[in-house]
């Protein structure tokens, strides 16, 4: 039984007449008894009285005129809905953020986002960037906002923004008063605070040191970019941190240098799992997250 037979039934049970039914269905009064005549056989009940001059339900007729209206109803209500899914108005996008990335640049995106698509859920996990990247690998979240690079045999990622870490340190420091290039190589000795494992930014930092011929004494970690700032403004050791970032801190009491003499880079991007099903809403999502990075001058350089 398909679709198309119960169309045609009803049209024939509608106007309990072939030749109107069949100039409503721009089709042969010999096809529709032919439809007519399947659908009996395959059902094994009798489906019309034509005995007499006016064609009539029978009982099973009756019962599969009902039956096929409401069909009809549920085929209209599930094409709707696709339509709407298709048309990227309802649905849910799992993003992955870290604190870093989430707290500078996200609100604001998610915020209008919501107000030119009220339908669509952005359901935010806030992790470090590695263990984004699992999640993603896994499928439990469908994209994040990570810290390049990525392995990307695994991901498909469109970059965001290409910064550099600074140097913040205690306004007290020495090196908050010199005026060449600082070197990472200089920094040597010194106590730092990071980001805990699991952020890309700890990787960063202490590849670079490592890179410069030193493992740093790492002295504090955490997942709060305010804690890390505050304790370099106790005087408790010193910070590498987004640009971005270096804007929200108390410039009384640190000071940030960006005249590094090999800056560490901080590229951001958002990253999908390589060869997987993205829904609409996930596509319109990414579409939006690129249009406002790429006309946006306060995300840039």
């Amino acid at each position: 039984m398909e679709f198309q037979q119960l169309k045609y039934f009803l049209e024939i049970a509608n106007y309990l007449n072939f030749s109107k039914a069949g100039r409503a269905l721009h089709i042969s009064q010999s096809a529709l008894s032919m439809v007519v005549k399947n659908l009996e056989e395959e059902l094994g009940v009798r489906l019309l009285d034509r005995s007499t001059k006016r064609v009539a339900l029978t009982d099973a007729g009756e019962i599969l005129k009902i039956y096929s209206e409401n069909m009809m109803h549920t085929l209209q209500e599930l094409q709707g809905a696709l339509g709407r899914v298709t048309d990227s108005k309802i649905g849910k996008v799992r993003l992955g953020l870290p604190p870093v990335i989430g707290a500078t640049f996200f609100p604001g995106i998610i915020a209008k986002f919501h107000d030119i698509q009220p339908q669509i859920t952005v359901e935010v996990t806030e992790e470090g960037s590695k263990l984004i990247e699992r999640l993603i690998g896994d499928g439990d979240i469908d994209l994040g906002a990570v810290v390049l690079p990525v392995n990307e045999s695994q991901f498909e990622s469109i970059t965001l923004v290409n910064r550099q870490l600074n140097l913040v340190v205690n306004s007290d420091h020495p090196l908050a008063k010199l005026k060449e290039q600082v070197s990472i190589q200089s920094l040597r000795g010194e106590r730092f605070i990071l980001f805990r494992r699991g952020f890309a930014l700890y990787e960063r930092v202490r590849d670079a040191c490592i890179q410069n011929g030193f493992a740093p004494n790492i002295v504090f970690e955490s997942s709060s970019w305010d804690f890390i700032s505050e304790m370099v403004s106790e005087k408790q050791g010193i910070a590498f941190l987004p640009d971005a970032v270096c804007k929200k801190i108390n410039l009384t009491r640190c000071t940030v240098i960006n005249n590094i003499e090999t800056p560490i880079p901080w590229d951001l991007a958002l990253i999908w799992r390589k060869n997987t099903y993205l829904s609409f809403v996930t596509k319109t999502f990414i579409d939006f997250i690129q249009n406002e990075f790429a006309h946006h001058h306060d995300f840039q350089y």
